[in-house]
């Protein structure tokens, strides 16, 4: 073996040892954990979506309510509604510009907040996914303070994750995990419309 591999052996062996020594301290909350997909980027509910395939890997059960997107058919909803197992709700009437009425988009956002918390408090879920939830709390739509005290309702056993961009100081405060996602770059700003299997 030569010395740059029995030195990279070394090194390595090393990070194995810190690793399990920093795993065989933690411990398990026994309690679903609150996510927040957050940040001016593409990919907040994408991601989320990919942790809903990982818990029905594991054979759990998943719930989604989306307070925005509306009627616009997406590719996950496609693929949900044939995978089957995911209880799936669509309580927005679309982006914001769309309704073009306060009052209205109100109404749509506290309805959509109720079903999410009675799913949260159902014990039926091990992961609600709340979709572009943080864009109802942007606008005022609904308040931090009820978002929080309908997570505080869950289920022990259920986890939540929160989508959509400026997801308000409180909610990343209450949070387990905070991921922000950052804009580079971007085909919208060359001019190149959003594509079906890769935006929607």
């Amino acid at each position: 073996m030569t010395d740059k591999n029995t030195a990279h052996k070394a090194e390595m062996q090393k990070v194995q040892k810190e690793h399990r020594e920093r795993v065989s301290e933690l411990k398990d909350p026994e309690k679903g954990l609150v996510l927040v997909h957050t940040g001016n980027g593409k990919g907040k509910s994408s991601s989320a979506f990919g942790v809903a395939i990982r818990a029905i890997g594991w054979k759990q059960t998943v719930g989604v309510v989306q307070f925005i997107k509306g009627t616009w058919i997406t590719g996950e909803r496609q693929f949900f509604q044939k995978l089957g197992g995911v209880d799936w709700y669509t309580m927005g009437e679309g982006f914001t510009w769309e309704t073009q009425d306060r009052e209205r988009d109100i109404k749509a956002a506290e309805i959509a907040l109720a079903k999410a918390a009675e799913m949260l408090a159902s014990g039926k879920y091990d992961l609600v996914i709340l979709d572009e939830i943080n864009i109802a709390l942007r606008y005022d739509y609904i308040t931090p303070e009820a978002v929080i005290a309908a997570l505080e309702g869950r289920d022990p056993k259920t986890g939540a994750i929160l989508t959509g961009r400026d997801a308000p100081q409180a909610i990343c405060d209450y949070a387990d995990l905070v991921s922000v996602i950052e804009e580079q770059k971007h085909p919208f700003k060359a001019g190149i419309k959003a594509q079906r299997g890769v935006d929607f």
